[in-house]
């Protein structure tokens, strides 16, 4: 039976390109980052607080992921180009989560948004997302 068992397990986003991309993902997870951290804040139950910390550091890390997809998947060489500060943008916002990972600081959540939203009026603005965003802006 061992011969027909993988030895290694793949993990992707969409191995068929599925073309379904919006940073909305990594905003939903920005906004738990933010609620827990605040939540957290606001409880002196230490069996709370430490739960509170696990979730919260799970939801930087979907944050991270979803940001690295959309950053590698959606965007091309030629949105690099017509938006230069595409790349550094990113990297902030990926860096931003993992700080958020760190910290129980809600300010740390909010800059987290503040860069996801940036990012989100660049995602907008290309044609591609037209064919691709779930939940455009109003």
């Amino acid at each position: 039976m061992g011969l027909f068992k993988p030895s290694t397990t793949a993990h992707a986003h969409c191995d068929l390109y599925c073309g379904v991309y919006d940073p909305a993902q990594a905003k939903i997870e920005a906004m738990s980052v933010l609620k827990v951290a605040e939540k957290y804040q606001a409880s002196d139950d230490p069996v709370f607080r430490d739960r509170a910390v696990f979730i919260k550091e799970e939801r930087a890390e979907e944050v991270k992921h979803h940001l690295m997809v959309l950053w590698a998947d959606f965007f091309s060489a030629d949105h690099r180009a017509e938006f230069p500060q595409l790349d550094d943008l990113f990297w902030q916002a990926i860096h931003q989560a993992g700080e958020a990972k760190k910290s129980m600081d809600p300010e740390v959540g909010k800059k987290l948004i503040s860069l996801i939203d940036e990012i989100a009026v660049i995602f907008w603005s290309t044609e591609k997302a037209k064919g691709m965003g779930v939940y455009p802006p109003n």
